[in-house]
């Protein structure tokens, strides 16, 4: 595994060492360290239209629409004919989010889903493999005869985006493609909340199988909330999933004031941490907010400036390392805050998928701690039941350079993983 950012020498990671078997592309769950993923496969096509082409097609502008089959697929060729389309990316908020860990730790992760048995050249299930990092150990798979899902993103001139979303066969994930010996050995179970709109569809009850699933292994669970009106719409039903198996909940500042009410991030964070153990919150130009918990005999207190906000002096302990609460004798709530990468880029490409790679940050620090307590389980660092290798402030640090990342680019997926020494860094950093 490739470990995030500089560390010190005494916590060294003998990735040097010789292996005794050849590397393999399929995951060894007795030897590997890897994340898994469930999801709803899906490719998102770029265009751009006119307001005139959404009303034409009956399409609520700046929303999520669900439409049937063969409404998208007349859609989707109009674009053809008129030359609209610019992009296909391989799309879903976990494929994105396994994706980009992949790339940024050079290591294994399993995706859990749909695609379709006979790929054709052109097709979502064509592009969807293309564009996904070979790393991702896609092997395990249900096969459909018909299409993975299509979501056709529509930019109008004003740059308000307006989406149109094909399940095709996405949300036919049975439950017996479910390999519990799998997500019992993995360092993190990642879902998103999509599949509980999916009613009656077989993914919601494989989503509640994969989750019974980590959480009977003591399998960290993390989930991603999705869009706004998905949580005002599913609210009650998020928030009992939450409450009874997810440790990491991760959202922008329009899904956490869905969540819990509080359009402060820093009180929608409070309120959620009622109900889990560490929350991420993006908050666009506002940077990124990560919260949790810590035993208050070993909190650090911070360095940083101090900061108070509707919390005072919230980031005190930010120098702390997340735990879950019940592993706490005398739980500690922590707050960090850090602002955009750089003051955020000079122009943005792309906001689609910045969220996913902050979340994958996380996931890649919290698999190296796993990885790190296998191999040096004497360390230091493992003196307690920490659910990440880094501080909460540490954390924030590189997701925010990860979400960054994304936002600079075209693809809502990170094409190579990040600098070996950063240029916006001083030189005395990398002398140390």
């Amino acid at each position: 595994m490739k470990f995030p950012g500089l560390r010190k020498i005494k916590h060294y990671f003998p990735v040097s060492q010789p292996k005794p078997q050849l590397p393999s592309f399929e995951v060894r769950p007795e030897l590997d360290t890897y994340i898994v993923g469930l999801d709803q496969t899906i490719v998102d096509v770029v265009a751009s239209v006119s307001d005139d082409f959404l009303a034409k097609h009956n399409i609520p502008k700046g929303l999520s629409n669900l439409v049937e089959h063969e409404k998208a697929n007349r859609i989707y060729h109009e674009l053809v004919v008129e030359q609209a389309i610019s992009d296909h990316f391989a799309g879903g908020t976990i494929g994105n989010t396994i994706h980009n860990y992949s790339v940024l730790a050079d290591d294994k992760s399993v995706l859990l889903g749909v695609m379709s048995a006979n790929i054709a050249l052109g097709s979502p299930a064509y592009h969807y493999v293309c564009h996904t990092s070979s790393k991702v150990d896609m092997n395990r798979l249900q096969g459909v005869a018909g299409d993975i899902g299509r979501g056709i993103t529509m930019i109008t001139p004003d740059g308000e985006r307006t989406f149109v979303i094909d399940p095709s066969d996405m949300d036919q994930l049975a439950p017996d493609y479910i390999p519990t010996e799998i997500i019992a050995s993995a360092a993190a179970f990642v879902v998103s909340a999509y599949p509980l709109r999916a009613t009656g569809q077989p993914i919601q009850q494989a989503m509640l199988k994969a989750l019974a699933d980590a959480s009977a292994h003591q399998v960290p669970v993390v989930m991603s909330l999705g869009t706004r009106h998905l949580v005002e719409e599913n609210r009650e039903q998020i928030l009992q999933t939450v409450s009874q198996y997810v440790n990491v909940l991760a959202m922008n500042e329009l899904e956490a004031e869905a969540l819990t009410g509080f359009a402060d991030p820093l009180l929608a964070a409070e309120a959620a941490l009622e109900f889990t153990d560490m929350v991420l919150i993006t908050a666009g130009a506002d940077g990124l907010y990560l919260c949790g918990y810590t035993d208050d005999e070993i909190k650090r207190e911070s360095s940083n400036p101090i900061k108070s906000a509707s919390l005072a002096d919230f980031n005190r302990f930010e120098f702390s390392r997340p735990m879950l609460r019940k592993d706490c004798h005398k739980p500690l709530k922590v707050y960090s805050h850090i602002d955009p990468y750089l003051g955020g880029p000079e122009r943005i490409k792309n906001t689609n998928g910045a969220g996913d790679g902050a979340l994958a940050a996380i996931l890649h620090d919290m698999a190296a701690n796993h990885y790190h307590k296998q191999v040096q389980p004497l360390s230091s660092k493992h003196e307690q039941a920490y659910l990440a290798y880094s501080s909460f402030a540490q954390l924030c640090k590189y997701a925010n350079r990860v979400s960054y990342e994304i936002l600079v680019q075209n693809a809502p997926r990170l094409s190579k993983g990040l600098p070996e020494r950063e240029d916006s860094l001083e030189e005395a950093y990398w002398e140390r």
